[in-house]
């Protein structure tokens, strides 16, 4: 029921398929139930003397009929309803997918993308098994087990039902006991496989670490250590299974032999013909069959469940940064950028920012300087609102970019990272990720732009050459140029530099310098910057340091001062 009450949201909808479902199931298995009694009525219509002849056709062709009602019927079922959980699991691993990227930064650093990319794996495909289970399996058992009780009770002693009923108890309790004690052991293993995946994910991911310092056997042990756990927990599961097994088998085999034996007793006294044995025991093998399966089927129900429930834990993770109920879509008029007595910190005990204060105007470029930690890049995920501030406000043409949409807000800025981490695919979707829709023309304008033009035409595939995991392929320099590319593309009102020309030799980075100030001349630009020589022609230069504006002005008036940015600039051209 708890399940179902996760899964509702993706099954309502269907209501009227699921009634129409629901009616199939019962014409199947009412069509199952009459087997049995054809056949009674075949056995006893036979007449030993004569051939085989004498039985009426009728009979065997409802005996046919009903067989292939049941099949007939039993399949439409699970074709219909596979629909229904095909589109629960496609809609729920979509919700999962956008909640993960409405999740803020604090929870993307923290995570092991392994483990996650894992739990939605396992929890979408066990909504489907989970749904097959309950409504193609289990549903129809319980519904055939009623109406085979109802037609023991009516037409034959009342001993049958209850000896059909204590073996369902017993069955029951059984199942839910041992798998219960069991279920602990399933979850300790597939804990541990996840745990096992992240660390393989993340040893594979950072494959460059692994060869520079010589750890291949030292990741490898660490993998195996998890191996070996869950070799050890896999195998308690397996040995927890074959007790449940053999318990089940032993219910039903005791249960059966009790039913067989009445019967047989029954057809001696004469108050059972040969028929109504046939019938009977026809009718607790067919009942019985599905009932060996459920146990296997409630096993995997709660694995289900487990693996549900870690994936549907993910929408419990609170959205730290969501826009205001009233967020309007933020209006530009020249893109003017306020950082005004900014605060920040990561986990509110040590301060990142600290009372930091300067303004851009439109179509300025205002550079950001300081020491390494001094809080330079953490300006512009602010700006980003991958965190709110904690104090203090950044505005933009005076809008609290914490009162506008998000997809406003992030639609006018554009950013040149300083590690770009390219996407598994095409050097031409890499760039064109800055403006899916552009044309052509768009996409070789800032391929020239961003002196990518010649890396094309040396590769032989050109634009379609792969790039590899987070475009390992490429060099830093390379990735850089493409980071740009598809920055230019996005065309913003607002551009972020964070030294986005740190990974290029000195030959390209002045072409590409050129390029760079031509582009920030229309636009308002914030530039994060450690190599001085880069920012000496900015319209003004904020000085950071221990997150705290230290110093402000052009870069002559702050040679001048012989303060922080002097000695900064003084130590570079050593």
């Amino acid at each position: 029921m708890r399940a179902l009450r996760m899964l509702w949201p993706y099954l309502g909808r269907y209501r009227g398929r699921l009634l129409l479902i629901l009616g199939i199931l019962l014409i199947s298995k009412f069509a199952n139930l009459g087997v049995p009694v054809s056949f009674k009525q075949i056995v006893d219509a036979l007449d030993p003397t004569l051939a085989m002849l004498t039985v009426p056709a009728a009979m065997l062709l409802a005996y046919g009929a009903l067989r292939i009602i049941a099949a007939v019927f039993g399949e439409a079922r699970g074709v219909l309803f596979s629909v229904i959980s095909g589109r629960a699991r496609r809609e729920a691993a979509l919700d999962a997918f956008n909640h993960l990227h409405r999740l803020s930064m604090r929870f993307h650093l923290a995570r092991q993308t392994g483990g996650i990319s894992r739990a939605i794996e396992k929890g979408t495909s066990s909504i489907e098994d989970f749904l097959y289970y309950v409504m193609i399996m289990i549903v129809p058992t319980l519904a055939e087990i009623s109406m085979g009780l109802a037609l023991l009770g009516f037409a034959y002693d009342w001993r049958f039902v209850a000896i059909t009923m204590c073996a369902l108890t017993v069955y029951v309790w059984v199942t839910i006991r041992i798998t219960e004690w069991r279920t602990e052991f399933y979850r300790t293993a597939n804990r541990i496989d996840q745990e096992a995946n992240a660390r393989a994910v993340d040893s594979l991911l950072n494959y460059e670490t692994v060869k520079y310092f010589n750890n291949e056997r030292f990741e490898a042990n660490r993998y195996d250590e998890r191996l070996a756990d869950y070799e050890y927990a896999s195998r308690k599961s397996w040995l927890s299974l074959s007790l449940l097994n053999s318990a089940q088998q032993i219910t039903i085999a005791v249960a059966l032999t009790a039913m067989m034996w009445l019967a047989a007793s029954e057809v001696a006294v004469g108050r059972m013909s040969v028929g109504d044995l046939v019938l009977v025991s026809t009718l607790l093998v067919q009942l019985f069959m599905p009932l060996g399966f459920l146990g296997m089927m409630y096993r995997d129900i709660r694995q289900a469940l487990t693996d549900m429930e870690r994936m549907f834990g993910l929408f419990d993770q609170p959205v730290e940064v969501a826009d205001v109920a009233d967020a309007k879509p933020l209006t530009l008029r020249g893109a003017t950028l306020v950082f005004d007595h900014v605060n920040f910190s990561y986990d509110g005990v040590r301060p990142i920012l600290q009372d930091v204060s300067f303004r851009i105007e439109a179509g300025q470029k205002v550079a950001v300087v300081g020491p390494s930690g001094s809080g330079k890049s953490t300006l512009a995920r602010l700006l980003y609102r991958f965190y709110d501030v904690t104090g203090g406000q950044i505005l933009i043409d005076g809008q609290d970019v914490r009162s506008v949409s998000q997809d406003s807000l992030r639609a006018a800025i554009g950013i040149v990272p300083q590690d770009t981490v390219l996407f598994n695919d095409t050097l031409r979707y890499n760039v064109a990720y800055g403006r899916t829709q552009a044309g052509p023309d768009a996409l070789d304008q800032v391929i020239r732009t961003a002196q990518l033009d010649r890396l094309i035409e040396l590769l032989p595939d050109g634009l379609e050459t792969q790039v590899g995991e987070r475009g390992l392929k490429l060099s830093g320099g390379e990735k850089q140029r493409v980071a740009l590319a598809r920055a230019l593309l996005k065309d913003p009102a607002i551009m972020v530099f964070d030294e986005a020309t740190s990974a290029l030799d000195s030959a390209t980075e002045q072409a590409i310098q050129a390029q760079l100030d031509q582009v920030a001349s229309a636009r308002t630009s914030l530039v994060i910057a450690h190599r001085l020589s880069t920012i000496v022609d900015a319209d003004w230069i904020v000085v950071l340091d221990q997150g705290k504006v230290r110093e402000q002005g052009r870069h002559r008036e702050l040679l001048q001062q012989q303060g922080l940015y002097a000695r900064l600039w003084s130590m570079q051209q050593e």
